[in-house]
């Protein structure tokens, strides 16, 4: 009876969708869970469900995960309800204990070959071997290669059909891939080491071709979850499948919308065929969003709503469960500089508010962009760290690139442009500026060294004054050795180790994390979509990287793109996947900028931009404002007075309500900008030539101190029709 209601009181609080999922028979379970609505809550709440009403015994429950974290907090929440002994932990961590354990038996007595931390060093060295000269980047992205490949089940023998079919975007000739694949294999064997793929692949050997030792797996583990479904690669599914040995007790979670793998090998192919693959399976979908407000919900539900592809067949439209927030704040400022440092600005205003800086998160979705913020960052003296990759300024290509650009100044004549010059130093590292290398760290290693000539081109944008008289100075361009100086400033400050701080990291690093407030940075075409996504697949999961970073968010959010990298670059158009602008300026919900759009009217829109801090104004009352509304306002409180006052006896005349005259926010556009002209008045949106006819005179008076008596005499307005 006490059992019984252990497992009851299991129950209490969930709502409906994961009541059903808890209690779900015995039996394969798909959970379709969105983001922020309970998943790991459900399935460990599953879990204790079971093993508290007697159903199944904890011990023999294995709970696959894809992180440490995530399988450590799993045992954290089970231990708290009351269930412990059940085994939480990744597929390379359950493998590895399954091949340890049985290494003696299948081994003939044998200790288990060392495990490969990295594949890098065998990696050059198979290179090399077949004649292919490499450095650290390319020898990652090779590395990469063979891991998608062994992760697919794919030899060395199929690798160039293979990567043709799967469209692969090669770091070399596909043929020369294959080679070094072959040359690392049998390397490995020679030095009696094995790498990640290959214990996995040992675990479902052991199984599959030792009954004894399939017998005795199998006998433990009766009960199986995993975690992000959506994530399996073949070589983990054949695991899961070994392991099950034709059983069904099978509790997967994911969704599909989240699905930003697909370059290592993960396929959200099995969570779509779930139900296929096993006839009788219960699916429970969770849609209620518990993480963020209804404000940023619709902004995902808007961004992913346009999705197309195999992914979109299981698509979740969220329901913001926490109570209203602000709105999405959507920035468009004219080059990078200008939008880190209008972020960095932000970061710190939250702050001085109260809200702690480790629940800020700024995320991008190329590492090389962290490089602006972490400057902007540090000058707004505002404590950041980077989640995920390296600080810029402590990246091996660009502490290389640095000792090659002190060099240079020794080498390169004087009266070199900066940028021409940076451009010949670096050419000394490898780096050209044609197109980037395919393959993945070596492309980084690219675009952080690309950075680097876009900061060479802003420094020589800001020539230095030097004085030449009491009262006069003239302009000196900037040298090669002032921009190494200010590089070597920049490493310094950024070098000031922070505990507690902004997090800057990429979109792919912040999945499974969550933060008060989010900046998505750098939405453009060009960036996300990456230039690099060229099938409709490629560019679906950009789709999916913006909705992942709108779900991290609990309850403010930004995003914001420059139109352009530096100031006077070339102009960039904003990412296709933020949602169509109406036409006061707000967000349009129902439109993910990818479908065909309403013919819009044949009028040009006047951008409008903060006076303040500069950036693009979208929203109608923020045009009105000539404001962001999060920038300070510098409002006459006596002058808004007297407008009310004013604005109330002329709707008194007129027999119509006030905001017929002026909106509050026209009033507070006054007060704050006080036009002294006409042209100033009607530059104010919301003003437009009639009403400057039939109050321009009386608002520009009492601007210039008239009171109200004088401009109200007692006379009725009168509009005409």
């Amino acid at each position: 009876m006490v059992v019984h209601s252990a497992s009851e009181q299991v129950l209490a609080g969930l709502d409906p969708e994961q009541r059903a999922a808890v209690t779900a028979p015995a039996g394969p379970v798909c959970i379709l869970a969105g983001a922020g609505t309970g998943k790991t809550r459900a399935i460990t709440s599953r879990i204790a469900h079971r093993a508290l009403s007697g159903e199944i015994s904890p011990r023999h429950v294995l709970a696959v995960t894809f992180t440490a974290r995530a399988a450590a907090e799993m045992r954290s929440r089970l231990t708290v309800l009351g269930v412990g002994g059940v085994q939480a932990r990744t597929f390379h961590a359950a493998a590895l204990r399954q091949v340890r354990y049985f290494a003696p038996r299948l081994l003939a007595g044998r200790a288990m070959p060392e495990l490969l931390d990295s594949k890098v060093r065998l990696v050059t060295l198979a290179a090399a071997r077949v004649g292919l000269r490499t450095d650290r980047a390319a020898a990652r992205d090779l590395a990469g290669e063979i891991e998608w490949a062994k992760s697919s089940l794919v030899e060395p023998t199929d690798y160039v059909v293979a990567a043709a079919r799967a469209l692969r975007d090669t770091p070399h000739e596909p043929a020369k891939v294959a080679d070094v694949f072959t040359a690392y294999e049998q390397l490995k064997r020679s030095n009696g080491v094995i790498d990640f793929e290959d214990m996995l692949r040992a675990a479902v050997w052991g199984i599959e071709e030792h009954p004894d030792v399939g017998e005795q797996v199998r006998g433990q583990y009766r009960h199986f979850v995993v975690d992000e479904y959506q994530d399996v690669n073949p070589l983990q599914q054949r695991l899961l499948d070994a392991w099950l040995g034709g059983r069904d007790d099978l509790t997967v979670v994911g969704d599909a919308s989240q699905t930003i793998y697909s370059f290592t090998g993960a396929t959200s192919a099995y969570l779509v065929d779930f139900p296929r693959r096993h006839r009788n399976a219960t699916v429970v979908r969770l849609v209620r969003d518990y993480r963020s407000t209804p404000q940023v919900v619709g902004l995902a539900n808007a961004v992913i709503s346009q999705a197309r592809g195999t992914e979109a067949r299981l698509r979740l439209e969220l329901s913001g469960q926490r109570p209203p927030g602000p709105e999405p704040d959507l920035r468009i400022f004219t080059d990078e500089p200008a939008e880190a440092n209008a972020v960095a600005a932000r970061c710190r205003s939250l702050i001085e508010a109260g809200t702690p800086a480790k629940e800020i998160a700024v995320l991008f979705r190329v590492n090389a962009q962290s490089e602006a913020y972490e400057k902007a960052l540090t000058e707004a003296e505002v404590p950041y760290v980077v989640q995920g990759a390296e600080r810029f300024f402590e990246r091996a290509e660009v502490r290389q690139a640095m000792v090659a650009l002190r060099a240079a100044t020794r080498s390169i004549p004087g009266e070199t442009p900066l940028p021409a010059a940076v451009v010949e130093a670096l050419t000394a590292v490898g780096w050209t500026p044609d197109t980037p290398p395919a393959g993945g760290a070596a492309r980084e290693r690219w675009e952080a060294l690309s950075a680097l000539v876009q900061l060479a081109e802003e420094y020589a944008a800001t020539p230095e004054l030097v004085p030449i008289g009491e009262a006069a100075s003239v302009e000196r361009p900037v040298t090669l050795t002032d921009f190494t100086e200010e590089l070597a400033r920049r490493a310094a400050q950024q070098h000031v180790p922070t505990v507690d701080g902004v997090t800057l990291a990429s979109l792919h690093s912040a999945k499974g994390l969550e933060w008060d407030a989010v900046f998505l940075v750098g939405l453009a075409e060009g960036t996300l979509p990456t230039t690099y996504a060229k099938t409709v697949e490629q560019v679906e999961e950009e789709r999916r990287l913006l909705y992942v970073g709108i779900t991290r968010a609990r309850e403010w959010l930004w995003l914001s793109y420059a139109g352009a990298r530096s100031p006077g670059g070339r102009a960039r158009r904003p990412s296709r996947f933020l949602p169509q602008l109406d036409r006061s300026g707000g967000t349009e919900r129902a439109s993910g900028g990818t479908g065909p759009a309403r013919r819009p009217e044949r009028r040009r829109t006047q951008i409008v931009s903060c006076r303040i801090c500069g950036a693009t104004l979208l929203a109608g009352p923020d045009r009105k404002l000539g404001r962001c509304p999060t920038c300070p306002s510098d409002i006459d409180d006596e002058l808004h007075e007297r407008l009310r006052e004013w604005r109330q006896r002329v709707a008194g005349a007129q027999k119509v309500p006030a905001y017929v005259v002026f909106t509050d926010a026209t009033l507070v556009a006054l007060a704050e900008r006080r036009p002294a002209r006409s042209e100033e008045l009607i530059a104010i949106a919301g003003i437009g030539p009639r009403k400057l006819g039939l109050y321009g005179e009386s608002v520009l008076a009492l601007v210039a101190g008239a009171g109200v008596d004088d401009v109200c005499p007692e006379k009725t307005f009168e509009i005409s029709s």
